[in-house]
């Protein structure tokens, strides 16, 4: 019943005068949260660089793979005079299956074509091995020998280049003029001293040790030194 004098209130009115209205409505809008306060330390420079982020290394880590796969070719052919079978092999089937891989890329793939032409040169050697040949002096031979020579020094870096290209595209635009060189400056020493190696074995290396890894003695090795009988 409404008291006398004055209308009755309207039902939802506050009834208490010292109730504070919500947080989160304030005259009938939603109130958003304030900010906390900027300080010093919040204040960004506009001439300060973001920090770069950390490539990893992956030309040495392709430097690495190579110099691993080179040495051994490049040794034999300098304590045997020769390339081993297993090794011309192993990289004609590498880079057999690299010409499919290059050959099944998309378009537009730069220098597909002489790319292909380079990673057959191991299966040219292939097919001339089985030209007969009458002599030492044919030119069949002459040709297989230095496509032998050219499968086993130029064939695996340039095949494991060719599949760090197909992996990494952006590979090759990483590397400056500069850092390419120490590269084959690198590649270079590591396999020119392996060949050193192979071709001097004999003062550091003994016909034994050849034997116990499994591998044929190789031309001038020497003999460990046998002991003297006891008296």
């Amino acid at each position: 019943m409404a008291g006398i004098g004055g209308p009755a209130p309207e039902d939802g009115a506050a009834a208490d005068e010292g109730a504070e209205p919500d947080d989160a409505v304030v005259g009938g809008h939603v109130a958003l949260p304030s900010a906390p306060p900027v300080g010093p330390d919040d204040i960004v420079d506009p001439r300060a660089k973001a920090p770069r982020s950390r490539r990893p290394p992956v030309g040495g880590v392709l430097l690495f793979g190579i110099a691993i796969a080179m040495w051994w070719p490049a040794f034999t052919l300098g304590a045997w005079g020769d390339l081993f079978f297993d090794q011309l092999l192993t990289v004609w089937v590498a880079s057999t299956v690299m010409v499919f891989v290059v050959l099944l890329q998309p378009r537009p793939y730069p220098r597909r074509a002489l790319q292909v032409a380079l990673l057959l040169i191991p299966t040219l050697w292939l097919v001339l091995t089985f030209v007969p040949a009458d002599d030492d002096e044919n030119f069949g031979v002459l040709l297989g020998e230095i496509l032998a020579l050219t499968v086993a020094l130029l064939g695996i870096p340039f095949t494991i280049w060719t599949l760090a290209r197909l992996v990494w595209p952006e590979f090759g635009s990483q590397l400056g003029r500069g850092r390419r060189l120490v590269a084959i400056l690198a590649l270079v020493v590591t396999t020119v001293g392996s060949y050193a190696l192979g071709a001097n074995q004999e003062h550091f290396l003994t016909c034994e040790d050849f034997s116990i890894s499994g591998n044929s003695e190789p031309p001038g090795c020497v003999h460990e030194p046998t002991p003297a009988p006891a008296p």
